[in-house]
């Protein structure tokens, strides 16, 4: 999310009007009005952004840090998100070995890592968006061999920004193929999340656990542990294939396409 749409979001949740805020803060509607659609020539100072933080209750220095981001550079932009999304992956990396050691060594980690593991999912703090990793293509056709390029949790060579999304093990890859046309075209980036519900009828990528495949596919939950693979494009056919085949199924949560 831009920091406009942070700031609607948060206004409209808070019941607020732009007149109601405008009021509170000492700064006309129409300004922030442009603010809240992205169609600002003066980026807010950091005056303004103290004040809506304070009448739209945000936490303290947030508004700061994502106008702030916005104003770097693309390049330097990308690089200062990409090292805090890697950081973020290995402290919870870390977080989760704290069970497994010593006493002593429990609180060594939990000063670098802090006390309490991060939250996923609702209530998350905002931010402008999280870098996925782009770790392969997928066929969007029949089973390809496939592989992660050997890289840790979370780190690829390329990321996708997916605002909203707060599942670290959320990956993004290439459609390759047209088995998912017209919704998936070849090019496509389409980011799937491992901490996603998956329902009869969604659009996975599959993962197989023999041969050491992957598909992307439309999966329906058949009788008997069976699992039927459904092109979206009508001139293929399904495939039926049994569930203990298959060790991966991670539901596509958004989709970049090619214009």
């Amino acid at each position: 999310m831009s920091l406009g749409e942070i700031l609607r979001a948060k206004r409209e949740e808070a019941g607020l009007t732009l007149d109601e805020v405008s009021a509170k803060v000492g700064f006309s509607k129409p300004y922030l009005s442009t603010i809240e659609t992205g169609k600002v020539n003066n980026p807010p100072s950091d005056e303004l952004l103290k004040k809506l933080e304070r009448v739209l209750k945000f936490e303290p220095g947030l508004l700061l840090f994502i106008a702030h981001t916005e104003r770097m550079s693309p390049d330097i932009r990308e690089k200062f998100e990409t090292t805090i999304s890697e950081n973020e992956r290995l402290r919870n990396a870390l977080k989760d070995l704290l069970p497994l050691v010593s006493d002593a060594d429990r609180k060594r980690l939990a000063k670098l890592v802090g006390e309490e593991p991060a939250k996923s999912g609702v209530g998350e703090k905002l931010t402008p968006g999280r870098l996925v990793p782009i770790i392969n293509k997928v066929q969007a056709g029949y089973p390809a061999e496939f592989d992660d390029l050997d890289y840790p949790v979370g780190i690829a060579d390329d990321y996708v920004r997916c605002p909203d999304l707060h599942d670290p093990n959320a990956f993004a890859v290439c459609v390759v193929g047209d088995s998912m046309e017209p919704d998936f075209k070849e090019g496509d980036i389409v980011v799937f999340s491992p901490q996603a519900e998956v329902n009869s009828g969604d659009d996975c990528f599959v993962r197989f656990a023999s041969p050491h495949e992957t598909t992307f596919k439309r999966v329906f939950f058949e009788p008997d542990e069976m699992i039927r693979l459904q092109p979206r494009n009508d001139k293929y056919a399904p495939t039926m294939v049994e569930g203990k085949r298959i060790n991966g199924l991670y539901r596509a949560i958004a989709k970049y396409e090619r214009l």
